[in-house]
C-alpha cells in the first residue's frame, strides 16, 4: 500500500496555473488540464509563449489560461510580462518609479515602452494639448485631439497595462516645481521639444538632484541615418541621446522614425540604469 502511494506521488508534478500553485499528474496535456479545472479559456500560454492544446505539461511550467478579449488579473498580466524577461529582470523594474518630462514624440513613445516592460510607476508632466500636427510622430489618436496630452497618454497607457501606476502633472515644469513634481523618481527622463526647456530641466535637475540619473535627448530631426543616434555618457548620472546636430527647423521637421529611434534609446537607457548597467 505504501509503495502504491509512493509511486502515485512520484507521478505528480508541480506547476503554477494562473499564478496558483498546483500539483497535477505527469503527462497531462493543456487540454486535459483545462477540462479538469473547468476553465473557460481559448488562449493557452506556457512560460510566456502560446502553445497547442496537446502540449504535455512539464514540472515547473507556468501555465496561463485566459479567454480572448477578457482582462487578465494583475497577477496574470505580471506573469505574462515576467515570462518574456530574463529571470530577475521583472522584479527589479516593477518596483521602479520613472519621471518623464514631456509627453510629445519622445515622451509618449518612452512611456509606452516602459509601460510595456512593466515599470511600476510613471510620473508624466506636460502642459500641451493633442493637436493634428502631433499625430505624425506622437502616440495619440484622432479622437484625442484637444485633450491634454497627459490625460490622453494616461488613457492609452492604461489600455496597454492597466496595472502600471501613473501620476500626471498638467502644467509647465520650471526650476521651482521640478523637484516636487518628480519627487522620489529613480530615473529622470528629459523629453521636451524646445531647446530652452531642455536646457532648463537639465541644468536644474543636475543641480537639485545630482544623485538621480538623467537621460536627456538632443538631435533626432529629419530622416538622416538612424545609426547616427547614439547614447552617450556626458558625466556621472547624465546621459544624452541623439546625434546632437539635427535640430527641428524649416525643411527638417520631426518625423516618427528617428523620433521613435531616439525614444527607444532613452527607454533602453532607463532599463539599463535600473538593472545596474552603463547605458552607453
Amino acid at each position: 500500500m505504501r509503495l502504491f502511494l509512493f509511486q502515485r506521488l512520484k507521478r505528480l508534478i508541480k506547476i503554477r496555473l494562473n499564478e496558483v500553485p498546483l500539483d497535477i499528474q505527469q503527462n497531462t496535456s493543456i487540454r486535459q488540464l483545462q477540462e479538469q479545472q473547468q476553465l473557460d479559456a481559448d488562449l493557452m500560454i506556457v512560460n510566456g509563449f502560446p502553445t497547442s492544446a496537446d502540449y504535455l505539461i512539464k514540472d515547473g511550467d507556468l501555465v496561463i489560461m485566459i479567454k480572448r478579449g477578457a482582462m487578465p488579473s494583475a497577477n496574470e498580466l505580471e506573469a505574462l510580462m515576467m515570462a518574456r524577461h530574463t529571470p530577475g529582470v521583472h522584479a527589479r523594474i516593477a518596483k521602479s518609479r520613472i519621471g518623464i518630462a514631456g509627453a510629445g514624440g519622445l515622451g509618449s513613445n518612452i512611456a509606452i515602452a516602459l509601460a510595456r516592460i512593466g515599470v511600476g510607476q510613471l510620473v508624466i508632466a506636460d502642459f500641451d494639448q493633442v493637436e493634428p500636427s502631433n499625430l505624425n510622430r506622437q502616440q495619440y489618436f484622432i479622437d484625442q485631439i484637444g485633450l491634454p496630452k497627459v490625460i490622453a497618454l494616461k488613457e492609452n497607457l492604461q489600455r496597454i497595462n492597466p496595472y502600471v501606476k501613473i501620476e500626471t502633472f498638467n502644467g509647465r515644469i520650471d526650476p521651482h516645481n521640478l523637484t516636487q513634481v518628480f519627487a522620489g523618481v529613480d530615473v529622470m527622463v528629459e523629453a521636451f521639444d524646445a531647446p530652452d526647456q531642455k536646457a532648463m530641466l537639465t541644468t536644474t535637475h543636475l543641480q537639485q538632484s545630482p544623485d538621480c540619473p538623467l537621460v536627456a535627448a538632443s538631435g533626432m530631426a529629419g530622416y538622416a541615418s538612424s545609426n547616427s543616434i547614439q547614447t552617450r555618457k556626458i558625466r556621472k548620472n547624465f546621459y544624452l541621446v541623439g546625434d546632437q546636430i539635427t535640430a527641428a527647423e524649416p525643411g527638417q521637421g520631426l518625423m516618427a522614425p528617428r523620433v521613435s529611434v531616439a525614444a527607444g534609446h532613452q527607454a533602453n537607457a532607463v532599463l539599463r540604469i535600473l538593472l545596474g548597467e552603463d547605458p552607453e
